[in-house]
């Protein structure tokens, strides 16, 4: 761990489970124009576009749209509901088959048929027509498409139960198409006013019109995410009820960002916080942690540690890229390691690079944080989807 603040400084909880290439650009970040020294890293780091995925970045008068990165509001939510594993069938298959029902998959560039404006008026929609894309008008037809669907890669809904038996809806998803399309353009605008700046780091200042609308479009996004998130369990919930006949009711529900910048006060000022992979654990903030697919997903209480500027990590974080994983990875294995869930296992072949094996040990990486959050549940899924 490097203790100091010195310029290009990094504080880590990676110890040795890190990759040379994440602590490399975690250091590359701690250079950037405006960056406040040093920068954290998780024990799920790993390397991402920009900063490193698992970092925690602090800027001063600046903000990096490459750090927060191109799912802007990416996170996971869950509830919890007055529902016991015991009171489920003993045969899930139905509840699979009424998630895929109730939450398309859609790719971040793709409007499906049939979902349009005006077509639900549930929240979500409500919330869309009090809440218009502030600098893209153009993308109100996308995010009406996409609010409330679920994307490919590490995405994924599940169906869960805690130590205590009761069940939990938990689902992993992010500001989609539109926040795709708006992050990518503020990048670029970025890269066009900073020109001096290193790759994939240029910065907006503060101040200046494009500074502005940056933080509008990406406060929109981070709230979208969460309206999305919400719509999401809304449906599974009565997935869940079509399914097996039982009505459960929510107990809780944990919404949190593992990729977002907001203000907070840093070293007696307020300053902008960028968590890329990361989630916020000031003391008595309630996170989810996920794991791979056949690993546990923990339900965390923050522990407000300052030195990683009141963070945790966000998951287990990649242990091999995509393609090294659909190279190396073995579908036999990949099935033994999904034993006793219900799961896509018919297209376990388009899945291998989400299997278990292409990720570090989560309890590895919850071991590494105990000093960051603390474990209030360990759950375990019982269902398990995923975007093919």
């Amino acid at each position: 761990m490097s203790p100091g603040n010195e310029r290009g400084s990094v504080r880590s909880w990676a110890v040795d489970a890190v990759e040379s290439g994440a602590l490399d650009q975690a250091r590359h970040t701690a250079r950037a124009r405006g960056v406040v020294p040093p920068v954290a890293i998780m024990p799920d780091a790993h390397v991402g576009i920009g900063a490193c995925i698992g970092s925690v970045v602090v800027t001063d008068g600046t903000i990096i749209p490459a750090a927060v990165g191109v799912d802007i509001g990416c996170g996971i939510s869950g509830d919890c509901l007055d529902l016991t594993a015991d009171q489920l069938p003993d045969d899930l298959g139905p509840v699979l088959s009424e998630f895929s029902a109730a939450v398309p998959v859609m790719r971040f560039d793709e409007r499906r048929r049939g979902r349009g404006r005006g077509q639900s008026r549930g929240p979500a929609q409500s919330w869309l027509d009090e809440n218009p894309v502030p600098s893209d008008k153009s993308l109100t037809a996308l995010a009406a498409a996409q609010i409330g669907t679920l994307g490919r890669g590490n995405h994924f809904l599940e169906l869960s139960h805690g130590r205590d038996d009761h069940v939990w809806l938990v689902v992993h998803s992010g500001s989609r198409g539109p926040g795709n399309r708006l992050a990518t353009a503020h990048i670029k605008t970025a890269e066009a006013l900073d020109q001096g700046a290193p790759r994939d780091l240029a910065a907006l200042s503060a101040g200046a019109p494009e500074f502005d609308a940056y933080v509008a479009d990406m406060v929109w996004c981070q709230q979208f995410a969460y309206v999305s998130r919400d719509a999401i369990l809304d449906a599974v919930r009565r997935a869940l009820q079509k399914a097996t006949g039982i009505r459960a009711r929510v107990t809780e529900r944990i919404r949190c960002h593992h990729n977002y910048a907001e203000t907070e006060a840093v070293g007696g000022a307020d300053r902008w916080v960028t968590r890329k992979g990361a989630i916020r654990a000031r003391r008595g903030d309630k996170g989810i942690i996920a794991g791979s697919m056949g690993t546990s997903t923990f339900v965390v209480e923050g522990l407000g540690n300052l030195d990683s500027y009141e963070s945790a990590a966000h998951g287990a974080g990649r242990d091999k890229s995509r393609r090294q994983a659909r190279i190396e990875g073995n579908v036999e294995e990949f099935k033994a390691a999904m034993k006793g869930r219900v799961w896509q296992e018919a297209h376990a072949g388009k899945l291998l690079d989400e299997a278990p094996s292409a990720y570090k040990d989560i309890h590895s990486v919850m071991a590494l944080q105990a000093d960051l959050c603390r474990v209030a549940d360990e759950l375990t899924a019982l269902v398990n989807y995923k975007g093919t």
